[in-house]
């Protein structure tokens, strides 16, 4: 986990790259923790269909070279 906090905020976010913990000015946000992982999840998802896509076309490669 790590930690960032500066001017009245603070956030933390775990080594999977998920946000576990926003404070605003002594108050815990757990509203925006909820938004921002959500936005991240929707993220990957499309990051990893289009490794998906990426890969398809990268093993048709490597299997002739074999």
């Amino acid at each position: 986990r790590e930690s960032e906090e500066r001017n009245g905020m603070k956030v933390v976010v775990t080594g999977d790259q998920k946000v576990a913990y926003i404070e605003i000015n002594g108050e815990e946000r757990k509203d925006l923790v909820e938004l921002i992982n959500s936005a991240m999840k929707k993220v990957q998802k499309e990051a990893a269909k289009k490794m998906m896509e990426m890969g398809g076309g990268l093993s048709g490669l490597l299997g002739k070279m074999g």
